[in-house]
């Protein structure tokens, strides 16, 4: 959540009543108060170039079900196989569950991973959010968000988008909202919050002291008052004066790039309807089903942005519910139309290339149901979908056994994938290391993990 903090009015203030000082302020970033010049300031990471690639990571809260997913097992026992059945894509050999037709017709721009082999085990968004596992020997000041690495090596793309953007909504279930934070990269690393708990206040949930997205449609009105506070602070010195991150700070602030990005009525109607309808009721102890929020995204990555992390419904379904069946046909449906959008987008607009998409959870579903017509918590194995990043696509990565309980071939680790992301956007994650405090040195990923070389 970004909010602006200003004084009433005849007390020192701009535009919205706030004061010189408040207006360059930022509140409601987990960052312990930190301001953003203060953050911009510990971030002086020069080189950033014009070949701008980027990364959108869309975490699944719960634990997705891969055998009623991206690896069904038709010819298993009933109590194994479920109640789809799978599809033909557009790439010969391939199939995935029938609910996801859209999907399926463009496989071709598609990875499905379906033999992740390492998961932690823990209801939460960690592992997705950083690689590691949390059991693994923890740093002191604990490890970073992965796009804090992103962020920490390339830097900002310009002076008015944050590189590493968290659009993950905070959940009852408190783990799965959890985007983490710069840990010993420092707090300058963090990401940088774009949503509020309460998604139905705003399209997009950003608030700017007195000036949500709902009333971004005056832009002459915005943008007047902008100009306002540029020229009077212009003209009293105070810009000259400030060093170089003040102004950064001061043009994430006032360009209204960040907030246009945010905006989604700026879209093409034609383009948003794609993605379906937000369902901005909380999924339970999950997420919203705001699917628009892909858009989002990817506007985001168009004005500047190297990461997004979101978070998007809940995917935990066991109990004495047995919701597992029908939750799936309301789900997959809409990830389906959400996904294919998003995916259509980026090659519509020849960012293909450059912007990699992940869409995965913790982990899978146990492969036999249970007595509630339901699947458990299943470590064991879990999938992925990867597009995008110039990556080789319409190909599958990995297989299970016949009942869709452990890998067989070609197991992968969470760590693999951060590999091959980072490797999309021009990092070799092998190559880096960062000393922590204590001198230690830490890294990306594991040593000896590299990307996933059947796709780069």
């Amino acid at each position: 959540m970004l909010t602006i903090y200003g004084k009433r009015w005849g007390q020192d203030g701009y535009c919205d009543g706030a004061s010189r000082r408040d207006f360059i302020k930022i509140g409601g970033m987990a960052l312990g108060g930190l301001s953003l010049p203060q953050m911009l300031a510990a971030d002086d990471v020069a080189g950033t170039g014009s070949n701008h690639r980027a990364i959108i990571n869309i975490y699944m809260p719960g634990g997705p079900s891969h055998i009623d997913m991206w690896d069904l097992k038709p010819d298993a026992p009933a109590e194994i196989r479920g109640d789809f059945r799978p599809i033909k894509t557009n790439v010969p050999g391939i199939e995935i569950c029938e609910l996801f037709p859209k999907m399926a017709s463009m496989m071709d721009k598609f990875i499905p991973i379906r033999s992740i082999a390492d998961a932690d085990g823990r209801h939460d968004a960690y592992q997705c959010m950083t690689g590691w596992k949390r059991g693994q020997q923890m740093p002191r000041e604990g490890r970073p968000n992965w796009g804090s690495w992103v962020s920490h090596l390339q830097g900002n793309v310009n002076n008015s988008v944050p590189a590493n953007c968290d659009m993950m909504y905070p959940t009852g279930n408190g783990t799965w909202g959890e985007v983490g934070d710069g840990g010993f990269l420092g707090v300058k690393q963090s990401p940088f919050g774009l949503v509020e708990k309460d998604p139905t206040k705003s399209s997009a949930n950003m608030v700017l002291q007195g000036i949500t997205l709902n009333r971004l449609r005056d832009r002459e009105k915005l943008r007047s008052a902008f100009d306002s506070f540029r020229r009077e602070t212009d003209s009293s010195g105070v810009v000259e004066s400030m060093d170089v991150y003040h102004q950064q700070a001061l043009g994430i602030l006032t360009t209204s790039k960040l907030v246009d990005a945010l905006d989604l009525s700026q879209e093409d109607p034609r383009v948003l309807a794609r993605y379906g309808e937000n369902d901005t009721t909380y999924q339970r102890d999950g997420a919203p089903k705001m699917v628009r929020n892909f858009c989002v995204a990817r506007r985001l990555v168009e004005a500047g942005a190297r990461v997004v992390s979101l978070n998007y419904s809940r995917w935990d379904w066991h109990g004495g519910d047995g919701m597992n069946f029908p939750r799936s046909r309301q789900e997959f449906p809409l990830l389906d139309q959400g996904m294919a959008a998003l995916i259509t987008d980026l090659h519509e607009r020849g960012l293909d290339k450059r912007v990699s998409v992940v869409l995965w959870g913790e982990f899978g579903r146990t492969p036999k149901i249970n007595k509630n017509n339901s699947r458990d918590h299943w470590p064991r194995v879990s999938c992925a979908m990867l597009a995008g990043g110039g990556m080789k696509t319409g190909q599958v990565i990995g297989s299970t056994n016949k009942r869709g309980e452990h890998a067989v071939d070609r197991p992968v680790k969470f760590q693999e994938v951060f590999a091959t992301l980072y490797k999309n956007v021009g990092i070799d994650s092998g190559k880096v290391r960062f000393f922590d405090k204590t001198g230690t040195p830490q890294y990306m990923v594991e040593p000896g993990i590299r990307p996933i070389h059947e796709i780069i």
